[in-house]
């Protein structure tokens, strides 16, 4: 059974920074492309970053480029994602996904992806 766990969401002020993690199990980790996407309260989905399995050719969207990263651990498992700078904007619940960067047709399409983790909910607020 594929299964993705995220953790370390919070509630932190404006220019703080968080960092996310996603421990995955029931498949081939190494070899998959991951992604972070995010939905904040009211808006669709967002695609932010992607990497694949060697984790040395990250992407971003540009509402994040320069203040996320993506990172991934393959002995592990584990897919991370830092996040600097936060904004207020930057309020939603975090997904790890698997499955990469998304084409404009699949955007806010949920079943681009082929496996979610629960989430975890970043609270950037003053």
């Amino acid at each position: 059974e594929v299964q993705l766990v995220e953790s370390g969401g919070g509630l932190v002020q404006p220019g703080a920074s968080l960092t996310l993690s996603c421990a995955a199990a029931g498949f081939t980790f190494s070899t998959s492309i991951m992604s972070w996407v995010r939905q904040g309260p009211g808006k669709e989905i967002e695609w932010l970053s992607s990497i694949n399995g060697g984790g040395n050719v990250p992407n971003y969207a540009d509402s994040v480029k320069g203040r996320f990263t993506i990172s991934r651990d393959n002995a592990k498992n584990s897919l991370y994602l830092k996040l600097n700078s936060l904004k207020p904007e930057d309020t939603a619940v975090y997904y790890c996904t698997r499955g990469g960067r998304p084409p404009t047709s699949f955007a806010t399409d949920r079943r681009w992806w082929t496996a979610w983790g629960q989430g975890t909910q970043v609270t950037v607020s003053s």
